[in-house]
This record gives C-alpha cells, sequence and structure tokens, in this order.
C-alpha cells in the first residue's frame, strides 16, 4: 500500500471512530426500576401510559430500555427488599409511585435519579429541599396541594345542603394524611358541618367507625386518596352502600365501583409527564435541577345509581362540572 493512502485509510479510521462509537452509545440498553403500589388501581394504566410516552420519546422498551417492575404491597420490609433487588440491577433512574415508594428507594441510594408520581407532600416527606429547585436526586409530580382537600367537604356539602358530620378517612402514619386533615377541619366550621378523623388501620376499624356515625343524621364521608386507603378500598364502597353513607372519593376507581362522587387530579396523566423527565434524566441532565410540577388536569366524576340508592339528586351546578357521569 502507498503512503498516500495509508495516510489517507488512517485518517478515515480516525473520523470514523467517534461516529461509530457514538452509533454504539445510542443503541445502548438503559435501565429503568420501577416501584409501584399493588393496591393502586390506576397503578397499571399508569404503567401503562408511561411506556407508551417513552416510545414516542424514542424509548422501546426491550431495544431502548430495559423497564424493570416490583409491586409493592405496603409492608415495610417488602418495600426495602424490592427497592434493593431493584439497585442491584444498577438502574439508570427509578420511576417511583407514592412516598412509600420514594421513602424505600431513598433508603437504599441518593445517586441514583428518582422520578416520583402522586406524592401528596415532597417537600414535609424529607424528599426534596424545595418544589422550584428539588437538590437532590429526587423529583416529579405532586398529587396535589393540601389546600385542593377543603374542595373535597365543600363538593359533599353542595350535594348534602344538610350535612352536619363528616368522617374523614385518611392513613395517620401518612405526613399528608395529617395535613389533609388539618385543612378539612379549616372548611368544616365555615361550612357548619362537625368533622372527625377515622384512620384506616384494618377493615374492622373502618367498619365500627362507620357504623357509629350512620347512626346519626344527616352524614357523610370523604375519602383521601393514600396507598394505605386503596388497600383497602373495595370494602369501603361497600361499606358506604350498606351504611348509605354519601362520599367523595379523591379519585376516579371507586366511583366506577359504585362510590358516589370523585373530584381530583387525573392519576395517570403524571404518568406520562414523568416519562418526559425520565427522557431528560437519561439525556444527562440533573434531577436535582428539574422543578416538582403540580397536576395540570383535575376531573369530576358522578355516579347517578348511587345518588339515587341513596335517595339524593345532584344539583346541576355539579353535573354541569362533571367529566364524566355514570348512569
Amino acid at each position: 500500500m502507498r503512503r498516500r493512502e495509508f495516510i489517507s485509510l488512517l485518517g478515515f479510521a480516525v473520523a470514523a471512530g467517534p461516529v461509530a462509537a457514538r452509533a454504539q452509545q445510542a443503541e445502548q440498553t438503559r435501565r429503568i426500576g420501577v416501584l409501584i403500589n399493588a393496591y393502586d388501581p390506576d397503578g397499571q394504566a399508569g404503567v401503562t401510559a408511561f411506556n407508551q410516552a417513552l416510545q414516542q420519546l424514542g424509548w422501546t422498551a426491550g431495544r431502548h430500555v430495559q423497564i424493570d417492575i416490583r409491586w409493592r404491597q405496603n409492608d415495610e420490609d417488602l418495600d426495602r427488599k424490592y427497592a434493593a433487588e431493584l439497585l442491584a440491577l444498577a438502574p439508570d433512574v427509578f420511576l417511583a409511585s407514592g412516598s412509600k415508594s420514594v421513602a424505600a428507594l431513598k433508603r437504599v441510594t441518593r445517586t441514583v435519579p428518582i422520578v416520583f408520581v402522586t406524592v401528596a407532600d415532597p417537600v414535609g416527606g424529607g424528599f426534596v429541599e424545595s418544589l422550584a429547585r428539588p437538590a437532590g436526586n429526587v423529583t416529579g409530580f405532586m398529587l396535589y396541594e393540601y389546600s385542593f382537600s377543603g374542595k373535597w367537604l365543600e363538593l359533599l356539602k353542595e350535594i348534602v345542603p344538610h350535612l352536619a358530620r363528616v368522617a374523614v378517612l385518611r392513613d395517620a402514619s401518612n405526613r399528608a394524611g395529617i395535613g389533609e386533615f388539618a385543612v378539612i377541619q379549616s372548611v368544616a366550621s365555615s361550612l357548619g358541618v362537625e368533622v372527625r378523623a377515622v384512620d384506616t388501620t384494618d377493615t374492622g376499624e373502618i367498619e365500627r367507625s362507620l357504623a357509629t356515625l350512620a347512626r346519626s343524621p344527616n352524614v357523610g364521608m370523604v375519602v383521601a386518596p393514600n396507598a394505605t386507603i386503596a388497600t383497602y378500598l373495595d370494602a369501603i364502597v361497600a361499606l358506604a352502600a350498606r351504611y348509605k353513607l354519601p362520599a367523595v372519593y379523591g379519585f376516579r376507581p371507586p366511583v366506577v365501583a359504585g362510590g358516589l362522587i370523585s373530584y381530583g387530579p387525573n392519576r395517570v396523566e403524571p404518568y406520562r409527564r414523568a416519562a418526559e423527565y425520565v427522557d431528560r434524566i437519561l439525556k444527562g441532565e440533573n434531577p436535582g435541577d428539574m422543578p416538582v410540577q403540580a397536576p395540570t388536569k383535575y376531573e369530576m366524576i358522578v355516579n347517578l345509581k348511587t345518588a339515587k340508592a341513596l335517595g339524593l339528586t345532584i344539583p346541576p351546578s355539579v353535573l354541569a362540572r362533571a367529566d364524566e357521569v355514570i348512569e
């Protein structure tokens, strides 16, 4: 080979090397660990939406990304086990659903990025320093702000004008549950309603509390959305029907199952938005610089069959605001 030809060939190889390396890197499979509550009625739909949004962003599961999922069971020991298993798979980023999932992952890593969905109080929970600038390895999408929880009681009072006493089902071990109840209490006085917290420790405790409540006239129930309540959701809807308690829920599935009305953020949409954050992190952005975002879409669902069974007439003002009416 002539010297001039050899130099030209060498130059081509040097120039082509970085291009080939970049192409290989672009095809490198990245890894996403997902920890999600098995009792979340929107969980499966959320994961599907997350996968679809990732694909639209150019990340095809099985080719560009490997997604490893663990479905947590509201068991702290099992949560720690699943978090450790996911970390051992060397993920590039985590997707976490709910405060308990984030807490479990934070216990095993302070460096791998975590994008969360459906967390009510990320600052109070110690996950981020501030909503505008999270600063650590965690960011994501809030469930809603505490002030929103007062709207549940206002809506129930609008449907049941003579409402006098309301049970608020909550998880007392969850910081968000305490904050939500405080807001509902502050609204209750202006509405002339007495509220009482019912801690969701087990179905027996829930049933005893609701049976006692049902002995009084003009009563109702607010069911705040959280991981513990999701565990007992079927039982809560059944008890509300048995004791003829008008109840407002913070998310759609209980109303589809026979609950009266729900008002809250669309719980699938945050998964789609989370895919955008995961995409940016996989491309090199720092989660600590990505602000925590609030919901952008709220929905009201009304079950007219349940209203009829309870002897209630849903006001036209409520029906006009409803996104979905089940007849």
